[in-house]
């Protein structure tokens, strides 16, 4: 332990710790820029400088261990005066088209600017973007880097896929994609990391809220929106809404102000799912001769292209179940439309989602298999549909809750928790237990796929039905990485893997709302499990509209034209490299 004075505070911390992590242990509150914590502490921006007694130093506090002794001023006039000349600097070479920014009132140098009562500044030079592909679900904007790192950080550290690199030097760098290609021509997972970690908008995703008001001011169209688990845990934080308040039947209420015609719950399918990718474990652990294990879950698109990318010889051993999305487009221009009476190609059908890889997911061809065009013609990020909302100026704290509509309305706890890392998992094996034995489990018997152990992965083991099932969860890329490349050595082996891109799972995805410096995906998981422990039903296979779907229409789980719908083959489709 090492003893030192912050602003005329006596502290004592344990050796190796900064500046910053000391003065915050004291509720001193430093400003930073280009920090976030466990990630990066570059000390590039110099916004977090304070003062040495006895020195002539500024140093920078995130990436400057305390020492014995030290005296520190984190407001000295001094501080003061240099912290206003750097943030004046990075401005000076910042695009700084504020209003029309997709980070605008949530920009972490906008508040700092505000904060340092910065109301002024010269662009010197004022920087230009560099091309970049305005169809891509992932745009970057390099006027408004501010080459902070945060992005090459996650991107290699967190996500292990090193899709951003820091090109040149001195005034000349800059961060663009590893190779100077372009983003398609590059193996990234569409998982949205480098946005939410991005401290301004130079990284944002492709807008897509112009389509569904063409599509909405559009009377031969009948709307349709469906609503992800994750996005009931995110979508008030910046409406005024507590997460208790912000439930997935306000937004219904708020989505019905804006225009759609029917508001249905991704819970529904997120149930399918089960059924059929539970089902086909069992048929695949049947017939193990014939497959290599683990099966994987394929549910999120994101890990599919990263599979797909850096793992092509497992590909075989994604499950082929499409992920909830994509049977809830196929199920609501099939079934739901003839059930209706209503022209399937009238359906104009909105996914909300907590991820961009979903905008690329419903783009692939071999995903349209209800004959109707895209089985999902839009995808909006939860981000995106706030700003759908927000312009019809809807006050949501004034709106009741309104239940979502039937007869794909119903939902089981399973199916909430899918958004969170061990979701999937832990909702397949309360079916797959049931489907193996014919009697329910109690629905907490695999809990344990939620607890976190020593390794990137968590290794749970089940007795199912007599046969022991040995089972891993892991959460973004990085830790993938880890996990597949122990099964390719031999030191694992599993026979049934759930993998989500984002860290902590969908709950912490790339399209969900940024809370700057913060990771919301555990509290946002938190609420998940809340709300499954609160719901009557917790099965998948209780679902009684996903009951009533397989007798009126699909048959049984695994039937031809369940296949035909429910299910996708993933060599249809490539990466650039795979």
């Amino acid at each position: 332990m090492i003893k030192a004075t912050i602003d005329g505070r006596e502290i004592c911390v344990e050796e190796g710790t900064t500046i910053l992590q000391a003065a915050k242990s004291a509720e001193i509150n430093i400003p930073t820029l280009c920090y976030f914590e466990q990630l990066n502490q570059p000390g590039s921006c110099r916004v977090c400088v304070v003062e040495l007694e006895g020195t002539n130093r500024l140093v920078a506090a995130c990436n400057t261990p305390l020492e014995e002794g030290m005296v520190i001023r984190t407001n000295s006039p001094r501080v003061l005066a240099t912290r206003r000349e750097n943030v004046e600097l990075i401005l000076s070479q910042h695009n700084s088209t504020c209003t029309s920014c997709s980070r605008n009132t949530n920009c972490e140098l906008q508040s700092l600017a505000f904060s340092l009562g910065i109301v002024t500044h010269t662009s010197q030079t004022p920087p230009v973007a560099q091309t970049w592909p305005q169809d891509s679900v992932l745009i970057r904007d390099s006027s408004k880097c501010i080459t902070c790192q945060r992005c090459i950080q996650v991107c290699a550290t967190v996500q292990g896929t090193g899709v951003w690199a820091l090109a040149g030097t001195g005034g000349q760098g800059g961060i663009q994609t590893a190779g100077g290609k372009t983003i398609t021509e590059t193996d990234c997972a569409l998982c949205g990391q480098c946005i939410t970690h991005c401290p301004v908008g130079a990284l944002r995703e492709r807008d897509d809220v112009d389509k569904v008001r063409a599509a909405l001011a559009d009377p031969n169209k009948i709307c349709l929106v469906q609503i992800a688990p994750a996005v009931r845990t995110a979508w008030g934080h910046s409406m005024g809404l507590s997460k208790d308040e912000a439930t997935v039947q306000r937004m219904a209420a708020a989505l019905r102000k804006v225009g759609f015609d029917y508001v249905f719950d991704t819970v529904f399918s997120a149930d399918l799912t089960i059924m059929e990718e539970g089902s086909e474990l069992l048929y695949r652990l049947g017939n193990a001769q014939d497959y290599s294990f683990p099966m994987f879950t394929s549910c999120c698109p994101g890990w599919v292209r990263f599979i797909k990318a850096h793992y092509p010889h497992r590909i075989a051993q994604l499950s082929s179940a499409k992920s909830p999305q994509q049977m809830f487009g196929a199920i609501a221009k099939s079934y739901w439309a003839e059930k209706q009476g209503i022209d399937a190609n009238k359906v104009f059908l909105v996914s909300i989602m907590p991820c961009l890889a979903k905008k690329h997911e419903c783009a692939l061809e071999n995903m349209n298999d209800a004959g109707a065009g895209q089985d999902v013609d839009v995808v909006l990020t939860t981000r995106e549909a706030e700003r759908l909302i927000r312009a019809a100026y809807i006050d949501v704290t004034k709106l009741c809750d309104e239940e979502l509509d039937d007869p794909l309305g119903d939902g089981t706890g399973a199916g909430v928790i899918f958004g969170a890392t061990g979701g999937v998992m832990e909702a397949a094996l309360r079916s797959a237990a049931y489907l193996a034995t014919g009697e329910n489990p109690a629905p907490e018997s695999f809990r344990n796929v939620r607890e976190n152990g020593s390794k990137p992965w968590r290794v749970s083991e089940f007795d199912l039905a007599g046969s022991k099932l040995r089972v891993a969860v892991a959460s973004g890329l990085g830790n993938a990485k880890a996990l597949m490349d122990a099964l390719d050595t031999g030191e694992e082996s599993f026979d049934f893997v759930e993998i989500m891109a984002c860290p902590g799972g969908c709950v912490g995805g790339g399209g969900q709302p940024i809370c700057p410096g913060k990771e919301m995906a555990a509290p946002r998981a938190d609420k998940l499990y809340q709300l499954d422990a609160a719901y009557k039903l917790r099965f998948s296979h209780e679902n009684p509209a996903v009951v009533k779907c397989y007798e009126e229409y699909l048959g049984a789980p695994l039937s031809q034209k369940a296949h035909h719908l429910l299910h996708s083959d993933h060599n249809d489709w490539s990466m650039p490299h795979a």
